[in-house]
């Protein structure tokens, strides 16, 4: 069960953090695994670790805002290890993100968020998407927020639009490729346990009914069900990961 040998993966934003577990997993799993990453050298990081544990990965190192930077990339990608599987649109973290009242940005401001978490999304499915259709068999993945389906007061308005497109787009690409072989589900992730600081990742864990922070396994898990042949069934879903917090 869940099962990934033969197929090949690529997960955005993998050079730390979630990103880089949701790739470990699917390489646990079987697949060859390209972690795409901005910054070369956190890709190669995350390569490294999944080579000590057995697996196969390589580095892809490009910009997903970037339209032609991503077909390059993926064209890279599909003449080191094949044809593409599996998408996971992870990366979503801009260089420079504040958290800040709407009322207090400006419009420059908000571009970084939509850019990255509609756009990139939206780039790295166009270049991936139409290969998987042909093939008959696809899994697309885009990890999203928890700010994008609850409204939140602390100032995250610009990445949750971002995050929210994302989703909506998720679900109109599972309607259209549903008949294919491809499915599209999104994961509404919520307070990950990314925190240097104790007593924050305690006070943090205290507003949850599990009473625990989210880890970058839990995600990836999640990941490698909706990967696998087992998940032939789930499109066009938002999944709601987050410890049993609210989502309305």
């Amino acid at each position: 069960m869940f099962d990934l040998t033969g197929k090949t993966a690529l997960v955005t934003g993998a050079g730390q953090g979630v990103g880089a577990a949701i790739a470990a997993s699917l390489a646990s799993r079987g697949a060859v695994v390209a972690v795409n990453d901005l910054h070369a050298d956190r890709a190669a990081v995350t390569v490294d670790a999944i080579a000590r544990r057995g697996g196969r990965a390589v580095p892809a190192a490009f910009d997903v805002t970037d339209y032609g930077a991503v077909v390059a990339g993926l064209d890279g990608v599909e003449r080191e290890i094949g044809p593409l599987a599996i998408l996971v649109n992870n990366a979503g973290i801009p260089a420079a993100m504040e958290i800040r009242k709407f009322l207090d940005t400006d419009p420059a401001e908000w571009r970084p968020y939509v850019e990255l978490n509609l756009y990139g999304v939206m780039n790295c499915c166009r270049a991936a998407v139409a290969g998987m259709c042909e093939r008959g068999w696809g899994r697309v993945i885009t990890i999203s927020s928890a700010a994008a389906v609850i409204g939140l007061n602390f100032g995250v308005a610009p990445y949750a639009a971002g995050k929210g497109g994302g989703i909506s787009f998720m679900r109109h690409l599972a309607m259209e490729t549903a008949r294919r072989g491809v499915t599209a589900n999104t994961i509404a992730i919520g307070l990950i346990n990314n925190q240097t600081d104790p007593s924050m990742t305690a006070a943090m864990a205290k507003t949850i009914p599990t009473r625990r922070l989210g880890e970058p396994e839990d995600i990836a898990a999640l990941c490698v069900y909706l990967a696998s042949n087992e998940a032939s069934w789930m499109t066009g879903q938002t999944l709601n990961l987050n410890g049993g917090s609210p989502t309305s």
